[in-house]
């Protein structure tokens, strides 16, 4: 865990998150909470981080989603070095927890 990102405010954020039990509370909820452009930018990290890990190239990567290579790259060490928690949640999601 990244210690810079730890405080009272993010962790009151994720209690918030926590609370929410169906697809429909989380539309509700990040609708008020982030922009479109935000939510949009979001949603694509986590489908490159499934590509990433389904072994698919940069190339099919960019056609499919529309991010850019930065991007691609950046979520591709997220993956190798960052705190595995594209792993966590896709793992659960394949067991098919959270189904809500």
């Amino acid at each position: 865990m990244n210690t810079k990102l730890k405080d009272e405010n993010m962790d009151e954020l994720f209690k918030a998150i926590l609370t929410l039990e169906t697809v429909d509370e989380c539309y509700a909820f990040f609708e008020d909470l982030c922009t479109i452009k935000e939510l949009k930018a979001i949603s694509q990290r986590m489908q490159v981080a499934k590509m990433l890990v389904q072994k698919k190239v940069y190339s099919s990567i960019v056609e499919e989603t529309g991010a850019s290579t930065a991007t691609i790259s950046r979520v591709n060490r997220t993956l190798s070095y960052g705190s595995d928690g594209y792993a966590l949640v896709f793992d659960r999601m394949n067991n098919g927890e959270n189904s809500k």
